[in-house]
């Protein structure tokens, strides 16, 4: 089954969201991945409430309503009044209040969203609406949709609340002093085992999730100004094509930092496309050079030109990083999911550590889009973690939110304390895995002596 990626825009998201306080969009129901069926239709929507239901048209308008109330097969009217019909000339929200609220929304068992004898989406199991302005609700048909009663597509939306908890979950100490305090403990950390002064760190995750924003905002952090070195932006398909190894510098200087960040094709669902499994090994093994081509296809073989065949441990990986897409999560596909495990499976067995990154968390909650210090108090983000944790079968401590520089022309402590903090735990793990290396060296000593 396709993904149930929002036909909305983020702006048009934002404007009805905008309208009806905190709440963050999920998308329950979208008639070209279901079928514009009621069944369909009831089967996802019902006993959720509220929602946005919209329909689009060949004419391109964008249209529909909200109700507090929540969808079911009664065959009754029931009373909203709170519930309004809209249009979108653009990004511009055009409301129409229910002027009979106690005809707001009819459960009709035939049918998709109904509001009164108004509006009709997915009409009798078809892909058409019903348009009928006056007792219920009062708006010109030719401004709301143009009077082209075919539908293109439907989409049904339930609007969660973010609440904010009574105190935050985890302690961040959001001071200028603390991002001073963690950026020098990253400046001078130096790895346990001497034969290595680069901790090497690769980050997966599905196109589009934020893994080269991810380096570009910490480079930024240690930079001073924002920058963008590493290829980023938003497109169906991965933007990093090349296997880059990214070394962080701090000021004008430039001076290496201790980390490395691995740069790696997005995953996608589909098969032959985007990063390959097999050369995921070979990334963790050190084989891959740096500037290499991936081919989705063709996975690195051992007689490619470039490849290493005998890395030192200052090539191999020693902790791997899952960006994801707070965004996106809960619609995360199977075939992503069984990708994700498939790589989780290699890494376990080389013992090599894992962390998983909730990017673009301002973006999915209003409540830390208003105030990023609330990141801990919002009870979506808690969700949307421990759902992170679930999927990828990782304990919460593994599990760290962080907001990339995307937009932004100038730095921000709070999101850099964040960005900061993510790479301080990072090589913590590092420092673990320097330690179980040099005990099985030991040990192996021991075993031959």
């Amino acid at each position: 089954m396709s993904t149930l990626n929002p036909k909305l825009t983020d702006s048009q998201l934002k404007a009805i969201c905008s309208r009806l306080g905190s709440v963050r969009p999920k998308l329950l129901y979208k008639a070209s991945v279901h079928s514009f069926t009621a069944a369909d239709f009831h089967q996802r929507c019902d006993n959720l409430a509220p929602t946005v239901s919209v329909g689009y048209n060949a004419s391109g308008y964008v249209f529909g309503g909200y109700t507090r109330q929540p969808f079911c097969q009664s065959g009754q009217f029931t009373n909203d009044q709170e519930a309004f019909l809209f249009t979108f000339r653009g990004t511009r929200l055009s409301t129409y209040p229910v002027s009979n609220p106690e005809h707001a929304v009819k459960m009709v068992k035939n049918s998709g969203p109904c509001f009164g004898d108004a509006l009709v989406l997915v009409n009798g199991n078809k892909p058409l609406m019903q348009s009928n302005p006056g007792g219920h609700y009062t708006f010109n048909p030719v401004e709301m949709h143009g009077n082209d009663l075919d539908l293109t597509e439907c989409e049904v939306y339930q609007l969660e609340e973010t609440s904010e908890l009574e105190k935050p979950w985890r302690t961040v100490v959001w001071e200028p002093e603390k991002r001073t305090e963690l950026m020098e403990s990253i400046k001078s950390f130096k790895p346990t085992v001497s034969s290595v002064s680069q901790a090497r760190v690769l980050l997966i995750g599905p196109v589009g999730a934020g893994k080269s924003s991810f380096f570009n905002s910490v480079n930024s952090v240690f930079r001073g100004h924002v920058t963008n070195r590493a290829i980023s932006g938003s497109s169906t398909t991965s933007l990093t094509t090349q296997f880059r190894s990214y070394s962080v510098k701090a000021g004008r200087e430039r001076k290496p930092l201790p980390v490395i960040l691995c740069d790696t094709m997005g995953l996608e669902e589909s098969k032959g496309a985007g990063l390959d499994i097999d050369d995921v090994s070979n990334i963790l093994k050190g084989h891959l050079p740096d500037y290499y081509q991936f081919n989705p296809s063709a996975p690195l073989h051992s007689e490619a030109h470039g490849y290493r065949k005998s890395p030192d441990l200052k090539e191999e990986i020693h902790c791997v990083v899952y960006i994801i897409d707070a965004c996106k999560i809960s619609i995360m596909t199977p075939q992503l999911e069984e990708k994700l495990d498939a790589i989780r499976k290699k890494v376990n067995l080389m013992g090599i550590p894992q962390l998983a990154l909730l990017s673009k968390v301002d973006e999915a909650c209003p409540l830390v889009k208003e105030d990023l210090r609330k990141v801990y108090k919002s009870g979506y983000i808690k969700d949307m973690m421990q759902e992170v944790s679930s999927r990828l079968g990782m304990p919460m401590s593994c599990i760290l939110p962080v907001k990339n520089y995307s937009e932004e022309l100038e730095l921000d402590m709070n999101c850099d304390i964040l960005l900061l903090s993510a790479i301080t735990q990072m090589l913590r793990f590092v420092d673990d895995y320097f330690d179980d290396q040099l005990s099985d060296r030991l040990s192996c000593v021991q075993t031959k002596d």
